[in-house]
Formats: structure tokens, sequence, C-alpha cells
């Protein structure tokens, strides 16, 4: 009995010297733990406080984020941009679309001016031929186009960003559905392209493969077209490829995409021509985050279609352009 109860003491008087060992050790680990809690309250708060001093908000985050200050955003210029939309369905690559945009960062403005495919930039309309067309001059060079819409406008363009058909259904998948009101109901086939579309009037989601269907659209397989009140054939086009950019950066520049635009841009650049670089963009998102996009000002190059020589073009009036340039770009 005195040899059973002697091994129970001992076992206590083992256990209790097991737990003494294990003390330093816990406390160890709890004094480590409140640390690291003290050092990642102290570090938001650091945080906390770059984000306000540069201005708060998304602003303020992604300015943080990407190692910017307030004074880089305040020395940011105004940009102008040349976008041209680039068909693959031919053998000859033809623009179908070409907007020239301008943002203003400082004074948060930013338009779209649509330049019409078939505008004239040859030197006599009596002798006027297919090549006269400024979606021809892509096929040459791109700094061909880029140089025609400076001398149309007057505006000197600082960069270009060029997406073709195949890489415009890779970039809008990669941002995600934009969420789009389609005009009208939208029936085209053309076997000769491949190219069928078919959407419906209303609100929905557009992914790439419709995105190219709504951006190449002009008229139905019976003819009909945009309501002229919207813009018919290539009027309404260029209406709805002007809105449709401007839902879908409204779209891109939320808090969610922002804080992913290096892997987004990335992606992008791995499927456009352009002479920006990635840091062009990334130095323009902390303050882009903030634009109204709903601010934006979309026109059209003024002017009037004319049959010249047996083929279309459109001619630019000189005065009316002048003008509206002065408006939107000065």
């Amino acid at each position: 009995m005195n040899r059973i109860s002697t091994n129970i003491n001992n076992k206590k008087k083992n256990s209790q010297k097991i737990k003494k060992k294990k003390h330093p050790i816990l406390r160890f680990i709890r004094n480590l733990f409140i640390l690291l809690i003290l050092l990642i309250i102290i570090i938001g708060f650091l945080f906390y406080k770059k984000i306000e001093q540069n201005g708060g908000g998304s602003k303020g985050l992604l300015c943080t984020l990407f190692g910017q200050s307030v004074e880089d955003l305040e020395n940011l210029e105004s940009i102008n941009l040349l976008v041209l939309g680039v068909s693959e369905d031919i053998e000859t690559q033809l623009t179908d679309t070409i907007i020239l945009c301008t943002y203003n960062p400082q004074k948060q403005e930013a338009s779209m001016l649509s330049i019409p495919r078939d505008t004239f930039i040859g030197k006599n309309q009596n002798t006027a031929k297919g090549s006269d067309k400024i979606n021809s001059l892509y096929s040459k060079d791109v700094q061909k186009t880029v140089n025609a819409v400076t001398k149309i406008t007057g505006i000197d363009i600082d960069y270009y960003i060029v997406v073709k058909t195949s890489s415009l259904v890779k970039i809008v998948d990669i941002i995600g559905s934009v969420d789009f009101e389609v005009p009208i109901n939208m029936d085209y086939d053309d076997p000769t392209q491949d190219l069928h579309i078919h959407l419906s009037q209303g609100m929905q989601k557009i992914d790439g493969e419709k995105a190219e269907q709504l951006l190449r659209f002009r008229h139905n397989n019976d003819g009909s077209s945009y309501p002229s009140s919207y813009g018919d054939n290539d009027y309404g086009r260029m209406r709805t490829q002007r809105e449709f950019i401007q839902e879908t950066i409204k779209q891109t520049l939320t808090l969610k995409n922002a804080l992913q635009a290096k892997k987004i841009l990335n992606t992008i650049f791995d499927n456009i021509e352009t002479n920006l670089t990635l840091d062009d963009c990334i130095r323009y998102i902390p303050i882009a985050s903030e634009f109204d996009v709903n601010s934006i000002e979309n026109y059209q190059l003024p002017g009037e279609s004319k049959k010249c020589n047996g083929l279309w073009f459109f001619l630019h009036d000189k005065k009316e352009t002048q003008k509206l340039v002065s408006e939107l770009f000065e």
C-alpha cells in the first residue's frame, strides 16, 4: 500500500516538473503572439496614415500600394490616346474602329471622338480609290493612321492601342462580362467572314464573343439598322462602340479590379499592340479610380458621306472639326 502511494506521489511530482518545464515555452509563444499583434496594429496604423497622406479613399489606397505619392499624382499630365480596332476576317487588315481619346487627370475630364472608317484622306476626290480611306492605312503602318488622325484633328497623339478581333474576345473575358444595354435586336449573318451576330435588345451580360458581335454590327439581314435618332449603320455602330468602351471602363475601375490592376494589365498587354508601357498605365490608375466615367464626352467627327469616283467616303467638315476639337481637347 505504501509502495503504491509512493508511486502515485512520484508521478504527481514528475507531472508537476513537466508542467514547470513547459511554462517558459508557453510564455514565449504567448509573448510572441502579443508582439505580432502589436506589430500588425502598428503597421496597419502607419499604412492607414500613409493612405490618408495620399488623399484617402481608393485613390490613397492604390497610390500607397503602387508606391506613389500625392506629388506624383499632381504631376500627371493629360494624355491623348488613339484606340484602333482591327478586323482580321479578310486578308487585308482594316481598322473598323478609330477613336481618339483624351484624359485630363487634374480636371478629371475625358472625351472620345470617333473617326469614321471611310474618312477620306486622299488628295483628289475625283480620282478617289479604296486606299484613300483612313481604315486602309493600318495595313501599311500604324503610325500612318496616327499621323492621319493628327492631320484631321490637329491633336498631337501621345499613344496608340491596337486591339485585333481575336484579342478583343480575350480582353473582355479577362475583365469579366460587361453589363450593357443592347440598343436594338441584332440579327446578321455573313458566311464569307464567318460572322454571325444574334443579340437581343435590352440589358445583358456581354462576354468576349458577344462583344465582337456588338461592336461589329451595322445592319440586320433584312437591311434595317439603328434608328435615325440613334445613328444608323456606321454612325450607330460608332456610338455603340463608344458607349460600350465607356461602360467597360466604368465596370473595370472598381476597387476589386483596381487591386488586381497589374495582373489585368499584364494580360491585356499580351493581347494588344501599343507604344504604351505597363508603368505608363499604372501611374494613372490611382487617380483614375475616382474618375466619374459617366462624365465622358462622346462625339463623332463632323462631316457627311458622299460618293466620290463611284465609292462612298466620309468627308469631314474642317471648320466644324476645328470647333469641336477646340471644345473637347483644349
